[in-house]
């Protein structure tokens, strides 16, 4: 029986009070020995008769940790007597720390105890909860290497966080109202506004005012339902639906909540949770959709500020255009949203890496951000450092290295200066973590996205060989490396032919996915103009006098409507798609419930809200062969729905429309499924998100027996390209050097 060892455990070990959890077990058993971070895993030196146990309850790790190995050597080091936690020290970057976690029940109960230490502060955090990622500068993970170093202990604080019996043991972000970071209410002039800065931001709010507030990872803008009228005609977003902040019991009062989305907004990353409205009508001026994007409050700060409000639900959204990064600085808040904002409630702890919310729907993640990322993946795609840059919406980053791809929160759209500047910055510090050397770095296969050219600059700098993946591919990729057919379906991606493809069929595995089916290619006409006034994107489809007098009933005056018909005729600027976004896009036109794109997805999303009312009916479909590929017509679907205008209602027509498309679009993946004798088929693509659609997939797969292939971990939409990047390069490469 052993009795004496260096133990290894390496990991997610940082910023999880790993240090304080061995140290405490070592006291319980009667371990003698040291323990200290070393680069990203914790390294214990113990002696005792209870060595074994020790290990054991070592691997089994805190809350929230995540163990990779536990490794036990010997070791003739001298051991101390009692129990020691030594100074960091430089090592391995193997592992990496938790994303931002809400505030636990224990700190709240703090905030709440009248007379307690921490009664009423704002940044009051413990071992197991608080900022991580967004104020890291280095590992290890000491409070000299966070944004905390600037807040030096006082005496009580540091009293705690030497107490071994303490929740704040070793906590490197303790701190209270005497030592630690300070809030201040400013007018957007920058001066401030009298008073205690919580209750009168409470005030100001409940009076309708609209304040903007630094979080954990960026600024909010904030105001009441009755304030949310002003707040998007200020910001240009009339239509766009707006998520809250509110109790829980108000959630439970307007929204219907699964036992599933239930355990979701209150565990450790509360994130905004989509959910379907008790009353369709309610609440239209914050999200004019069926559904409603909600939130817990989720830090100290905000469970103070609904104490002082007298209401139970704050309009809560990030403080950037669509696609921009977060405005994470107190001088630029005051510099871009005056004319948006009354006030700003803000602190003086600095943001080192932003993070905006995650947002999950239905189980899936729509945008993997604060409390689900960094995510850090175990993963064997070989020996080379993989570095997958992502797509030019909706991106983040991905990087692989030693059996581990760890993804980055959520960046944007790549199509601005600002945010390219962004995604630079995620890639530089995420690198810098993990100690990371690109050998391969993979790309969208379009060759003017920034990102694309971002990462010849850097394949030039670093020597790294680059490698173009398909964006549909990637979508696969990330889904599954095994044989299947694999269904990709969303909004643009750029394919190997040179057209614009988003509803495609493949067979096979990664990296050999051949394309044996896809949705018919249409007309876009004017391109990206197509995306944001649908109707250009019905007649691109239906090309016929029909379409044209409808256009002119809606208003489109001859001159307008003279240049489309020619442009469609000439096919001069038009783009050819295969997308099922925009064909969805089209049926929303043509049914009249969004002839303008204002925010991104609108048509698509007004399109599956107009339907949840109606009564589906599966109508005929037309498939053709072309190049050994089947093709599934997509302009009968819309001169069907045209036909049907005059008889039917449009939530009828909507909800028949979206279950021929999914029918159409699974009876091709069953066909090729037959044909090529696999039995997975996996889906991915935003358009997976529509809950009839992805329904009717999933059943018609099963129903023909195959296993049906979901990823949860990650986006389905584009947050998931560059993490399906890594993975293609990586299985490239093994196949390469098989």
């Amino acid at each position: 029986m052993r009795i004496r060892g260096q133990i290894s455990i390496k990991g997610i070990v940082q910023g999880v009070g790993f240090r304080p959890f061995v140290f405490k077990t070592a006291h319980e058993l009667g371990i003698q020995g040291t323990v200290r971070n070393l680069g990203s895993e914790v390294l214990v030196l113990a002696q005792g008769t209870n060595f074994e146990t020790f290990v054991h309850c070592l691997s089994q790790g805190t809350p929230l940790s995540r163990i990779d190995s536990v490794t036990v050597t010997d070791s003739d080091e001298p051991v101390p007597a009692g129990f020691v936690i030594l100074m960091s020290a430089e090592g391995s970057l193997s592992g990496f720390i938790p994303a931002d976690v809400a505030t636990c029940d224990d700190c709240i109960r703090d905030i709440f105890t009248p007379g307690g230490r921490y009664e009423g502060y704002w940044a009051t955090s413990c071992v197991n909860c608080g900022p991580r990622y967004s104020i890291i500068c280095g590992l290890p993970y000491d409070r000299e290497r966070t944004r905390m170093d600037e807040f030096p202990m006082c005496g009580a604080c540091e009293d705690e966080y030497t107490d071994p019996a303490s929740r704040r043991h070793h906590a490197q972000t303790i701190a209270c109202a005497t030592c630690g970071p300070k809030l201040s209410l400013l007018r957007t002039d920058g001066t401030s506004v009298p008073g205690d800065p919580l209750h009168t931001a409470a005030s100001l709010l409940d009076n309708g005012a609209v304040v903007a507030i630094r979080g954990l990872g960026g600024f909010h803008i904030a105001c009441t339902a009755e304030a949310t009228g002003r707040l998007k005609g200020t910001l240009g977003r009339p239509e766009q639906p707006l998520a809250v902040m509110a109790t829980k019991e108000e959630i439970e009062r307007v929204a219907i909540i699964s036992e599933t989305e239930r355990k979701c907004l209150t565990g450790p990353s509360h994130p905004i949770v989509v959910l379907v409205k008790k009353d369709r009508e309610a609440l239209k001026g914050i999200s004019k959709l069926h559904t409603l994007g909600c939130m817990l409050p989720y830090t100290a700060l905000h469970h103070l500020l609904f104490r002082y409000l007298s209401q139970p639900m704050l309009v809560m959204t990030s403080a950037n255009p669509p696609g921009y990064p977060m405005i994470t600085n107190t001088h630029e808040a005051c510099e871009r949203l005056k004319g948006h904002v009354d006030y700003i409630l803000t602190h003086n702890r600095v943001i080192q890496n932003r993070c905006d919310d995650s947002v999950v729907r239905d189980g899936k993640i729509l945008r993997l951000s604060r409390g689900l990322a960094p995510k850090r993946e175990r993963r064997d795609l070989g020996n080379a450092c993989i570095l997958g840059i992502g797509p030019e919406l909706n991106a983040n980053i991905s990087i692989y290295k030693e059996g581990y791809c760890i993804t980055s929160p959520h960046v944007g759209n790549v199509r601005n200066p600002a945010t390219l500047a962004y995604l630079q910055e995620t890639v530089e510090r995420t690198a810098c973590l993990l100690g990371a050397k690109y050998d391969v770095i993979a790309h969208d296969l379009h060759p003017q996205f920034l990102s694309t050219r971002y990462a010849h600059e850097l394949a030039e700098e670093t020597g790294a060989t680059l490698m173009p993946v398909q964006h549909h591919k990637a979508h696969i990729a990330a889904a599954t490396t095994s044989p299947c057919i694999g269904i990709a379906i969303d909004g643009v991606g750029y394919g190997e032919d040179g057209t614009v493809w988003g509803g495609e069929i493949f067979a096979g595995a990664v990296p050999d996915l051949t394309r044996v089916g896809h949705l018919e290619p249409v007309m876009m006409p004017g391109g990206d103009l197509a995306t944001r006034y649908p109707e250009r994107m019905l007649y691109g489809i239906l090309p016929k006098e029909e379409t044209a007098a409808l256009l002119r009933a809606r208003g489109w005056d001859a001159t307008a409507l003279g240049v489309l018909e020619k442009q469609v005729e000439r096919r001069f600027n038009v783009t050819i798609t295969s997308s099922t976004g925009r064909i969805l896009d089209a049926a929303a036109a043509l049914l009249g419930v969004c002839r303008e794109r204002t925010f991104d997805g609108e048509p698509a999303q007004v399109l599956e809200t107009t339907a949840v009312t109606g009564t589906p009916t599966l109508w005929d479909r037309e498939f053709t062969q072309e190049n050994e590929r089947t093709i599934l017509s997509t302009s009968s679907l819309l001169r069907e729905a045209f036909s049907r205008m005059k008889n039917e209602r449009p939530a009828d027509i909507a909800a028949s429309f979206q279950q021929t498309l999914a029918t159409g679009i699974a009876e091709i993946a069953v066909m090729a499924a037959e044909e090529k004798g696999y039995k997975k088929v996996a889906l991915s693509g935003g358009v997976a998100y529509n809950h009839a659609i992805e329904s009717t997939i999933r059943k018609t797969i099963v129903a023909s027996g195959n296993e049906y292939i979901l990823n949860t971990n990650y986006p389905l939409g584009d947050g998931c390209i560059s993490y399906g990047q890594c993975v293609w390069a990586g299985t490239t490469l093994k196949q390469v050097r098989k």
